[in-house]
C-alpha cells in the first residue's frame, strides 16, 4: 500500500525547501522583468554630451568651447521639430560616419536623447 512521506523525513523537507526557494527566485525574476525601465536622465545625458560631443558641437552653455561652429549645436537640434526622442535615439544607435566611433548602450542613448530634447525652448 502507498504511504505519503512523513513531514519529518529530512529528504522531503529538503525537497520542499528547494521547491520553495526556486519558486521565490522565479517570482523575483518575473517581478524584475515586469518592472518598467527607469526614465531617461537628462543630467546624465549632459555628462555624456560633454564627454563625447563637445569637441565638435556646442552641447551646453557651460562647456569650455566647441571645435566647429559649422556643426549644429544641441540647441539647434532641440528646436528642430523633426528631431524627436525617437529619431534622436535611432540616429545615435548608428551615427553618421564623420562622428567618432562611439558605441553607446540603450540607456546612454536614452539619456543623451533626453538631454538634447530638454534643451528645447518649448
Amino acid at each position: 500500500m502507498f504511504r505519503c512521506p512523513s513531514n519529518k523525513n529530512p529528504a522531503v523537507v529538503t525537497v520542499r525547501r528547494r521547491v520553495l526557494f526556486g519558486g521565490a527566485v522565479l517570482a523575483l525574476i518575473l517581478q524584475m522583468a515586469s518592472t518598467p525601465a527607469q526614465a531617461a536622465d537628462p543630467a546624465t545625458g549632459k555628462v555624456l554630451a560633454l564627454q563625447w560631443c563637445a569637441s565638435c558641437h556646442l552641447v551646453s552653455d557651460d562647456q569650455p568651447s566647441a571645435a566647429s561652429v559649422s556643426l549644429p549645436s544641441f540647441y539647434d537640434i532641440a528646436k528642430d521639430p523633426d528631431w524627436t526622442l525617437a529619431s534622436l535615439a535611432t540616429f545615435l544607435k548608428d551615427p553618421h560616419p564623420k562622428m567618432p566611433n562611439m558605441t553607446l548602450g540603450n540607456v546612454e542613448i536614452a539619456n543623451l536623447a533626453s538631454y538634447i530634447s530638454s534643451l528645447s525652448p518649448d
